[in-house]
């Protein structure tokens, strides 16, 4: 099986790192390709039996999965690139959320599938989200299954919770960055402890934390039933945590669900 990569941004560079390191596949067996050859050239350092194509129709004949990498704005260019390069036997791979497994079927005649990935994939960790078209064959679904296994917990979602499923498992880790950051400021601006030493012991806790989860020792329920004493200081800190959340992850979830319906009314395929 031979795969290919439209795009070697983040994303793109992520996807073909975690194939190679966990054994999904060898490199051998990828072809890249980028409007620019900086990034190539890079991948191609890291990884020196990766093939480049200098073209999209180059890339297409090379190989039978094709994950497409690269702004959904810029899918009508692609789209337009290969055109009459993809057959019945291609998988078209889209990882953005915005463009539906539908409107791929409408626009190539090829099998297609959305799996949108998490950075937390560069540790060979975290959920791919799935979501398969019509026309994709069963040892296809199998094949993709099986890949993303290697690097990661691939779950099937439906398309109306792609938002909300891509804001916790992708966008989710700078989310949580972002509130672990003013946690950090917090104990610095109240305590006096340092940010750096906060800061230490904060990834840690978030390290020994994410282990109880992989290993299944408690859930969160569990967790915070254990943590928390009846008058103890972990009680008080979840009853102010409590008191002034408030609406802020309702707000979060809506501001994300509007920006994800702006921005399926402004591609154009």
């Amino acid at each position: 099986m031979k795969w290919g990569i439209i795009g070697t941004g983040n994303m793109g560079s992520m996807l073909t790192t975690s194939l190679i390191r966990s054994g999904a596949a060898q490199a051998d067996e990828i072809t890249i390709y980028n409007r620019s050859s900086e990034k190539t050239t890079k991948l191609k350092k890291a990884f020196e039996d990766l093939d480049v194509a200098k073209t999209l129709p180059a890339l297409c004949k090379a190989c039978d999965i094709v994950f497409i990498c690269v702004k959904p704005h810029d899918y009508k260019s692609i789209f337009e690139q290969v055109e009459g390069e993809l057959h019945e036997h291609h998988c078209v791979v889209s990882i953005t959320s915005p463009v539906s497994v539908e409107e791929l079927e409408e626009k190539l005649s090829c099998q297609v599938a959305r799996v949108v990935p998490s950075i937390t994939n560069h540790a060979l960790a975290g959920v791919s989200l799935f979501t398969f078209g019509s026309r994709i064959s069963t040892d296809n679904q199998k094949l993709l299954r099986e890949a993303f296994h290697h690097f990661s917990t691939p779950v099937e979602v439906e398309e109306a919770h792609i938002r909300v499923s891509s804001d916790i498992v992708s966008c989710g880790p700078a989310f949580v960055s972002f509130l672990l950051k003013e946690w950090i400021s917090a104990a610095n601006r109240v305590a006096g402890i340092s940010e750096e030493k906060a800061t230490q012991l904060t990834e840690q806790m978030i390290v020994g934390l994410g282990e109880l989860f992989s290993q299944e020792i408690f859930t969160l329920e569990e967790l915070m039933e254990k943590v928390t004493v009846k008058g103890g200081v972990t009680g008080v800190g979840l009853q102010a945590l409590e008191d002034h959340t408030g609406e802020l992850f309702v707000e979060m979830f809506k501001a994300t669900q509007a920006k994800h319906r702006e921005d399926k009314q402004s591609i154009e395929l």
